[in-house]
């Protein structure tokens, strides 16, 4: 089990791991090893997660999610398979540390009176030069 945090904790069948070739570092071996790792996370289909982390998950996943719900990691930034996976682990435990954290309620406010009062300052002179672009008017 991975402690993710004290309340959600993922079975490490959940995670599917992929070696795959990397560019960056790795000299000569870049070409001959798979040292880059491609995690895949089922946050639709897993039942760690409450429906609400899963949203805000899948939110904040942004274009790492697939059509089916899937999250894809790929970490290449280290030479070892090993470093990568640990990467890949760390990012994906810290983007659904995010998602379990809730968002703080939004506390309606009023504008102030200054900001209220300045405004319609403004439209008062904005019309007012308006008004001196029409032609005079006739009187009499």
């Amino acid at each position: 089990m991975i402690e993710i945090t004290p309340e959600i904790a993922l079975d490490e069948r959940e995670l599917e791991e992929r070696f795959i070739r990397a560019s960056g570092p790795g000299g000569q071996n870049v070409n001959k090893l798979a040292t880059a790792v491609q995690l895949r996370f089922d946050a639709r289909g897993s039942p760690n997660l409450s429906d609400a982390v899963c949203a805000r998950l899948m939110r904040l996943a942004g274009s790492r999610l697939t059509q089916e719900g899937v999250i894809v990691i790929t970490a290449q930034r280290f030479r070892t398979q090993e470093r990568n996976r640990e990467d890949a682990r760390a990012r994906l435990i810290d983007l659904i540390r995010q998602a379990a954290q809730p968002p703080r309620p939004r506390r309606a406010t009023k504008p102030p009176t200054a900001s209220r009062r300045q405004r319609t300052d403004d439209k008062t002179r904005r019309g007012a030069l308006k008004a001196q672009r029409r032609a005079p008017r006739d009187e009499g």
